[in-house]
């Protein structure tokens, strides 16, 4: 094996290492919230939905690659749970949107606040430069993978 694979190899079980963290992270949130990890899913895509006007139930049924039957079970869970709550649109009353709860986000926030704590610790570690390297990788990662799963997704038979 070359040097290059090596490191490819390597830098791929990094990736995957920090991914595995973060997932238990999550999991760890669910539980002690009262939630399912697909709950927890969904409370995050409600949290990066501009706000307003918030997100629709298809529109996270499209980003989840859920039923409208268990978008709408998860969402009732979440409402149950004081996470979220549903709005009618005033020009369109059949339109739904999904917005959260301040609370929810304190409650979020609180949990992964050492999370937080601990990337302003790592960043401090790097230069400028490095970040900006950092951020330009994170990003076109996170592009490229939610490409893939796109792509997966609509290659469903």
């Amino acid at each position: 094996m070359g040097q290059r694979e090596a490191g490819s190899r390597e830098f791929g079980r990094l990736l995957q290492g920090l991914a595995s963290e973060m997932n238990l992270l999550g999991h760890d949130f669910a539980a002690a919230s009262g939630l399912h990890a697909t709950d927890v899913q969904a409370l995050l895509a409600v949290l990066r939905a501009a706000d307003p006007p918030g997100i629709t139930p298809g529109q996270l049924r499209a980003e989840l690659g859920l039923t409208s039957g268990a978008v709408t079970a998860v969402l009732d869970r979440l409402e149950r749970a004081g996470h979220v709550h549903r709005t009618r649109d005033a020009a369109d009353r059949r339109q739904v949107h999904v917005h959260y709860h301040p609370d929810a986000a304190r409650i979020a926030g609180d949990w992964f606040a050492p999370v937080a704590d601990r990337t302003d610790r790592v960043r401090a570690e790097f230069r400028a430069e490095e970040l900006a390297t950092v951020r330009r990788f994170l990003t076109l990662m996170t592009e490229q993978l939610a490409d893939l799963r796109q792509d997966r997704r609509g290659n469903r038979g």
